[in-house]
């Protein structure tokens, strides 16, 4: 093609401020070699598992009990475990995270010195294992083993056979509960008594994939967790006082409530408004609870990767009906004591459960469990499945927004199960994100005050300096950086991808393929990134090099004006820059002083060539004002260069 030299004499209008040099490497934002890597029989290249992807399996049955005076765990569980690699397995890895509070664990050594949320100095103790035993072969023996941290190796007398061989593995232990555990369980004393918030309560079977192998990252806490899917049986024993929540469904009412409660909760499962099961006046009745010294309480949940529970004499207990889109039903429970009935307090908490539950899964991908229950207690926001613990001081917008986002983590990790040691901005990032818009819909809009700002947030992430990249390790993370890293960029990035890049239609198709073709299976960021680009029919690889790998800012500028032979009604030039290293499309509004308006959106391939973009407008008069992005839909930390006005 010929080199075409334009014959126009151009007048120009406004050159902004001084001229800056930009950053921008139109070579370096588009590098094709994106991928490390093609498909395999694994993981497709289109981002879905393959024709040969496999996972282990981990199905648990543990009784314990809760010893009140010592406040202790005492208990057994008993693991099969399903070889299903393609790998021979001489040794096992389990995750004993209790001793995370040790004295020579690596989390007292590095966590507890720099302190934050996950600092413990007052409590030492961990798991003490009593007696470990495999079963194998129609042979029990028990096994070596070693403790290193928080993981616990078994040496196994027989490799453990590829393909689908099983073995069972039975541990007795007990360990004591802390007040404050590491910001994900613990206990505290209501005018009531003890409330128990009780979470990584047996060991578990690390992950072995094929990216690695075993994954046996130590929990030290800010990373959070990496599970097998199973089955789960459990019991709980605890005196009769107390009431016992837990994942799952209850599979014995008729021992562990009284007449009264059995007919309430039927009600309850069958009502959209909250029904009361016990309420305020009766937490101190011993008629609310069974005249016996222990209830064992029995639960069960299926294709979940963790499990947790919670126990008081002080809770407040109500339910209504959660209504899902297939036509099934699950329930929406919450316990709490009657400190956090205040103002719009926990009395609302059902009533937030059961929308935020419905509104996900219409949304993206149907709620898997028969209950959900929402725990009010010393924790001020966890996560597992079909349970969550949140601060039981929190009322009104707070109250929704940490019931809203626990209960948003069974999309991510509990349903899509991702690695939560390595990549938190895929629980934490993709979980705030899906949060932005069941906030909006909750209540038509109660507590959406103010609306989601890229522009504020913005300022706030970029305008601050250099920070951790999102594809940061979560204990690489700089504490001060946790909350932009995990959290706001990544909700950031994809609400932009959703309402910019893309468009909510072509977003949501290929967001929930994700959900869809993850479900109960572990994702990487590369499997995300493969099927956003498949389902939605975008090369994406700039955008993730932007904002995954790189901390990379946002700074388009206007940087001159001018019309066409000096003449505004043949039309106009203008020129745009991009000066730092993000390129994103961009969005322009021309406006006329005869009231005619222009608004040009502008892909990101303008950006392919350089770091200047010259288009013209077909104006009529003179231009009267010129913005980049009227909307502030961009992330662009410095609008000083963002407008252009007409002299006068």
């Amino acid at each position: 093609m010929k080199k075409r030299v334009l014959g126009f004499v151009s007048i120009m209008i406004l050159l902004i401020g001084q001229a800056q040099e930009s950053k921008y490497n139109n070579q370096e934002a588009f590098y094709p070699l994106f991928y490390p890597q093609s498909g395999d029989d694994y993981r497709s290249a289109s981002g879905q598992p393959g024709p040969k992807y496999w996972q282990n399996r981990a199905d648990y049955k543990i009784n314990c009990t809760l010893d009140t005076g010592l406040h202790r765990v005492i208990a057994e569980v008993e693991i099969i475990y399903t070889n299903n690699s393609p790998d021979n397995l001489d040794f096992l890895w389990l995750q004993v995270d209790q001793n995370i509070y040790r004295k020579d664990s690596r989390a007292s050594a590095t966590t507890t010195q720099t302190g934050g949320r996950w600092a413990n100095t007052t409590f030492n103790e961990g798991e003490i294992l009593k007696s470990v035993l495999i079963e194998a072969g129609g042979k029990s023996y028990s096994p070596k083993y070693l403790i290193t941290d928080t993981r616990l190796q078994l040496r196994l007398n027989e490799e453990l056979k590829a393909g689908g061989e099983l073995l069972k593995i039975k541990i007795n232990y007990q360990f004591d509960i802390p007040e404050y555990g590491t910001d994900r369980m613990g206990r505290v004393k209501t005018r009531n008594g003890w409330i128990y918030q009780v979470a990584q309560w047996f060991p578990r079977m690390c992950v072995y994939d094929d990216l690695q192998g075993w994954n046996t990252l130590p929990y030290v806490g800010a990373g959070e967790f990496y599970l097998e899917y199973g089955d789960y049986e459990f019991a709980i024993t605890a005196p009769s006082d107390l009431i016992v929540v837990s994942s799952g469904e209850l599979q014995n009412p008729e021992d562990c409530l009284t007449p009264q409660q059995i007919n309430r909760w039927s009600l309850a499962k069958n009502s959209d408004r909250t029904v009361i099961i016990r309420s305020e006046k009766e937490v101190t009745s011993k008629m609310s609870r069974p005249n016996k010294a222990a209830c064992t309480w029995k639960f069960k949940i299926r294709n979940a990767r963790d499990v947790a529970w919670a126990a008081s004499k002080a809770f407040v207990w109500d339910a209504a009906k959660i209504n899902l889109p297939s036509g099934r039903k699950s329930i929406a429970v919450s316990v709490y004591p009657i400190e956090s009935i205040a103002g719009q307090g926990w009395q609302r908490s059902s009533e937030m459960v059961k929308a935020a539950i419905e509104h996900y899964s219409n949304k993206w991908f149907e709620f898997p469990y028969p209950a959900a229950t929402n725990v009010a207690g010393i924790v001020t926001g966890m996560e597992y499945p079909g349970i969550v613990f949140c601060g039981f001081r929190s009322t009104d917008g707070r109250l929704w927004d940490i019931t809203d986002h626990e209960f948003g983590h069974t999309w991510f990790p509990m349903i899509v199960g991702s690695n939560e040691r390595k990549y938190p901005w895929m629980d934490e990032g993709f979980n705030t994100f899906i949060n932005i818009l069941s906030t909006r819909e909750f209540n038509r809009g109660e507590f959406n005050s103010p609306d989601y700002s890229v522009d504020d947030l913005a300022e706030h992430i970029f305008a601050g300096g250099i920070k951790d990249p999102l594809m940061t390790a979560p204990e690489v993370i700089q504490p001060e950086n946790l909350t932009e890293a995990a959290y706001d960029k990544p909700a950031m990035m994809l609400y932009v991808l959703r309402d910019v890049v893309l468009d909510s239609q072509r977003f949501d198709a290929a967001f929930r393929e994700y959900i869809r073709r993850w479900a109960f299976r572990h994702p990487t960021p590369w499997d995300f990134f493969h099927t956003m680009e498949n389902v939605s029919g975008e090369d994406l690889s700039w955008f993730w090099r932007a904002w995954v790998f790189n901390n990379w800012k946002l700074d388009q500028a206007i940087k001159n004006v001018r019309y066409i032979n000096g003449m505004p009604g043949k039309g106009s030039e203008i020129t745009i820059a991009n000066l730092e290293k993000m390129p994103m499309p961009a969005i322009v509004l021309v406006r006329e002083t005869n009231g005619k308006e222009h608004m040009i959106n502008l892909p990101v391939e303008v950006w392919q060539r350089g770091d200047e973009w010259t288009f013209r407008v077909a104006t009529t008069s003179e231009i009267k004002e010129v913005i980049l992005d009227p909307d502030k839909k961009l992330p662009d930390y410095n609008r000083t260069n963002n407008n252009w006005k007409k002299a006068f």
